[in-house]
């Protein structure tokens, strides 16, 4: 019975996290397009690739890219990452992952689970504001916005 319950989770998580991905890629192709670019194949792939997650420089963005397309350059790739960078879609300071500010409207964004079980999700507007109304707690000032929020995975095991 546990299990069933586990795999329903997990298959709603694979589903929300698709739903966010590509709201995301909708909304910086939409980006692109305002800034006068080209929506090209190569330019799609980066795209995925970056979306991903799991790339920390364009050197790997390139190898996988590579792998799908040996036509591909590294010149594209970097001039896929400056671009995604002008635009304000990514940041190289959070290692490619797909920038969202506070005035984002994707729901389900940040995925809280409790040692009972209980799981909230908050859409990217309330994320940013228990961020802010902790860091305020703390004593941090009230007139800063954040920009980005990186978790690292906790190593402790529990």
């Amino acid at each position: 019975m546990a299990m069933a319950v586990m795999e329903q989770k997990r298959k709603i998580q694979e589903s929300q996290n698709y739903q966010r991905t590509k709201m995301q890629k909708d909304m910086v192709i939409q980006r692109l397009k305002d800034d006068g670019c080209r929506i090209t194949k190569q330019r799609l792939m980066l795209l995925d690739i970056i979306l991903e997650e799991d790339c920390s420089c364009c050197k790997e963005i390139y190898y996988k890219a590579a792998k799908q397309d040996g036509k591909i350059g590294t010149a594209t790739v970097y001039r896929m990452v400056n671009k995604l960078e002008e635009i304000g879609a990514i940041s190289r300071k959070n290692m490619y992952k797909i920038a969202c500010g506070s005035g984002c409207e994707v729901e389900n964004a940040c995925t809280i689970e409790f040692d009972d079980d209980t799981v909230v999700e908050l859409s990217a507007k309330k994320w940013h504001q228990v961020i802010k109304a902790g860091l305020v707690a703390c004593g941090y000032p009230s007139d800063l916005n954040v920009r980005s929020v990186i978790a690292k995975s906790c190593q402790c095991g529990k």
